[in-house]
């Protein structure tokens, strides 16, 4: 599932310029995905745009302000999430790349895999498509911070 949502992160500039369900399906298949993989990546896009509608409509003040309080996270989220999945969270909402609502979304969509703890690579994954459905795209910082592999030891080089 996650190698279609970066398929269609880097294919379409915006989710709006993908075609219809059904194009996709084909347009996918033809690219060399399984059925039941493009199934799991569309429902799992279906369930955003849904997820985004229900925040937003439910707390439209929050629409652009940046939360200074404290998320706690029950053992429910915290258990599957995991402490580095956390950790990132927060640090993406500190470098204000993501407001309370998007944080918010962020998790729902994370919870909605079923991993427990949550890869950093596919959170990863899950921020940029969440940012990428709202139209919103990180400077390039936190773009390539969204693009470093953490399974590989890097060297980080200070200028």
């Amino acid at each position: 599932m996650f190698d279609i949502l970066v398929y269609l992160y880097e294919t379409y500039y915006r989710p709006d310029a993908c075609p219809d369900a059904a194009a996709l399906t084909r347009k996918l298949s033809a690219v060399g995905f399984e059925e039941d993989e493009i199934s799991e990546a569309l429902d799992w896009l279906q369930h955003l745009a849904q997820a985004t509608d229900a925040f937003a409509n439910q707390y439209p003040q929050q629409q652009t302000a940046f939360s200074f309080g404290l998320r706690i996270y029950p053992e429910q989220e915290s258990s599957v999430l995991g402490v580095a999945a956390i950790g990132f969270i927060q640090f993406l909402e500190q470098a204000q790349v993501l407001d309370a609502i998007q944080r918010e979304i962020v998790i729902e969509r994370a919870l909605a895999v079923k991993e427990s703890p949550m890869p950093q690579d596919k959170l990863k994954i899950i921020v940029l498509l969440v940012l990428w459905s709202q139209g919103k795209e990180p400077d390039a910082l936190i773009f390539d911070e969204l693009f470093i592999d953490d399974t590989q030891p890097q060297q980080r080089l200070l200028h």
